[in-house]
């Protein structure tokens, strides 16, 4: 039921239609009893900020920003957190009824909130990382890690430059590795985690020696769609504990919740279940 006090909140995102945050915002504001909407945006690709600043104002209370806009965010915003600052994008609008536009990005929150669920125990601090890739998502993790206390994140990407770059605005916690050096960047690591788009709707798979890591390192895939990647599937036959990128969803709609409609979602509503059961159809 819409009424004349629903809050409204969305996702904006090209292409958008098969987004899953819908579903869980949805399912949550529900569970709470709150008179709220959460609804999927479909910008222009080159309008996004005229779309923004069409939303100045609070009528409508924020949005969640997936690709290709996440930098687009940031640029657009009036205010930016530190997360989203040393991210270098957001994911996370929120709209203030003075017109000002504050942005955020939750991802690493999101991921590190996946590693508590999934590989309980696990210590941030404890051990360097290895993060595979070199755009948003990896710089994104790799800013989460460096908040968290990680005494060195290992940035591996094919183009070693691009590498250099995210390690440049990370900071000196931060080392750069070309592929042809992955095993030596693998080892001693605490965790080694996915940032790339390989293995999305089950293609391909990294040409990455897993078996260079220590048999206690957590493999993390931020694709949840298969659930499973090859990349995971290679972790598992391992025998490494793994964390899949759903987890990592549902850890960012969280703090994006709360911002939107003012209280944490109910903890007894089974997002992940209703996910689970979306990706199977």
């Amino acid at each position: 039921m819409i009424t004349g006090a629903t809050l409204v909140a969305g996702v904006a995102g090209a292409p958008v239609r098969h987004s899953l945050s819908p579903m869980i915002h949805n399912a949550w504001l529900a569970g709470a009893g709150i008179d709220g909407v959460y609804v999927p945006f479909s910008p222009p690709a080159d309008g996004f900020v005229r779309f923004v600043n069409g939303l100045r104002g609070g009528a409508v209370r924020g949005i969640n920003v997936t690709l290709p806009f996440k930098e687009e965010a940031l640029m657009a915003a009036d205010d930016i957190s530190p997360r989203a600052e040393l991210a270098g994008a957001a994911n996370l609008l929120v709209f203030s009824p003075t017109g000002m536009v504050l942005a955020d990005n939750t991802d690493g929150l999101g991921l590190l909130h996946a590693f508590a669920v999934q590989a309980p125990g696990f210590d941030p601090a404890a051990g360097p990382v290895a993060i595979l890739g070199a755009g948003g998502a990896a710089r994104g993790a790799a800013a989460a890690f460096a908040q968290a206390g990680c005494p060195q994140v290992r940035i591996i990407n094919r183009t070693f430059q691009r590498a250099e770059e995210v390690a440049g605005t990370i900071g000196p916690v931060a080392a750069p590795y070309p592929l042809d050096r992955a095993a030596e960047a693998l080892a001693g690591v605490n965790a080694v985690i996915n940032a790339t788009s390989v293995g999305l709707s089950g293609q391909g798979d990294l040409a990455v020696p897993l078996g260079a890591s220590p048999d206690a390192a957590v493999v993390m895939d931020m694709v949840y769609k298969p659930l499973k990647t090859a990349f995971l599937a290679r972790a598992e036959a391992l025998g490494r504990r793994t964390v899949d990128g759903l987890e990592m969803l549902i850890g960012q709609a969280i703090p994006s919740f709360e911002a939107f409609y003012g209280r944490p979602p109910p903890p007894d509503v089974d997002v992940r279940a209703l996910c689970l059961e979306a990706l199977v159809q």
